[in-house]
């Protein structure tokens, strides 16, 4: 698995680079990528149930993230 996490992470980093180079794209101050990574092992359903929940709501905390980039300039 940690390989398979390596490799998207240098790819969408390398597609990153030429957007920005060739395409005009505006460049982040920082790490695109955290640099590891959090697996767990879900071991039932309610688990199962909780992941999916932290991954569905996460994204409406980003506002209020410290690594949000908008709220740090």
């Amino acid at each position: 698995m940690g390989d398979i996490v390596d490799w998207f992470k240098t790819m969408t980093t390398n597609d990153y680079i030429r957007g920005i180079k060739q395409g005009g794209w505006p460049p982040f101050p920082k790490r695109l990528w955290q640099r590891n990574y959090y697996e767990r092992v879900v071991r039932d359903d309610c688990e199962m149930h909780r992941v999916r929940e932290y991954i569905a709501g996460n994204p409406a905390g980003w506002l209020e993230d410290e690594e949000n980039p908008v709220l740090q300039s």
